[in-house]
């Protein structure tokens, strides 16, 4: 008699959720452009932070557009280098989705709806 064949459902849900769970996630690209990237305030305060021991680093390498801490600066100097990066530069160069977007690609915009006046058929006819 040879070994009885082990179930195969539902592991690869289960690794791939456990790994999310786990993973420290970083900030999103609309937080990052609408409040590191400013440049009058935001964006050199994040560059010069003062020094804090909780941080990789003590707080003096950070990469503002991936919003990530380094040890030294060849590390930060060869992130710039790297492919994540410059794909997150690239990411970060299209506009942020604003909340009407957000609203059309579900369904909830305004266009397709009637309009909220009432036309007489006359008006109506001389729009089309």
């Amino acid at each position: 008699m040879g070994r009885l064949r082990r179930s195969r459902t539902h592991h690869a849900q289960r690794d791939v959720h456990r790994a999310a769970r786990t993973r420290a996630r970083t900030r999103d690209l609309d937080q990052i452009q609408l409040i590191d990237l400013d440049p009058k305030q935001n964006r050199a305060a994040l560059e010069a932070q003062p020094l804090d021991y909780e941080k990789p680093g003590l707080a003096q390498h950070y990469c503002v557009e991936c919003a990530k801490y380094f040890e030294t600066d060849h590390a930060l100097q060869s992130h710039w280098k790297s492919k994540v990066h410059k794909r997150r530069c690239k990411a970060l160069r299209e506009p942020a989705y604003t909340i009407e977007e957000a609203e059309r690609a579900a369904g909830l915009g305004r266009e397709g709806k009637r309009p909220t006046t009432t036309a007489t058929p006359m008006e109506q006819e001389m729009v089309v």
